[in-house]
């Protein structure tokens, strides 16, 4: 997600927090670091492990395939969902290996950060 789409998640207003900022940061250039090396083409697996691997060598705690359940009315799904990847518990990543990212990618992340309570995301 873009600057833009950051502002937009913020929650009433509220500035990015030096946490949030940082995580972001960090994230963003274990990502790129990966991607330089890596190159394209191979499983989202490959590419998650290996930016954990990086967000961890770069001094943050990082958390992989968090367990997020579904809550509707008074049912509750325990096999719900899983985050991909959360930052220093304010940053959830969601690992794509596409060649385009679609409005649906976007949608998916946006609906993981308002169920999980998170408000940054990429």
């Amino acid at each position: 997600m873009n600057h833009k789409d950051t502002k937009a998640l913020s929650h009433k207003g509220d500035p990015v927090s030096p946490r949030e900022n940082r995580a972001a940061r960090v994230a963003v250039d274990a990502a790129f670091a990966v991607h330089t090396q890596l190159g394209p083409g191979l499983l989202e697996s490959v590419y998650e492990k290996c930016i954990c691997h990086a967000i961890r060598r770069r001094g943050l705690a990082v958390q992989r395939q968090i367990f997020l359940p579904i809550e509707f009315e008074d049912f509750r799904i325990n096999s719900g969902l899983r985050l991909d990847l959360v930052v220093d518990e304010c940053l959830v990543i969601e690992v794509k290996a596409v060649e385009v990212l679609l409005p649906v990618h976007r949608a998916q992340l946006l609906t993981y950060l308002r169920l999980s309570g998170h408000r940054l995301g990429c």
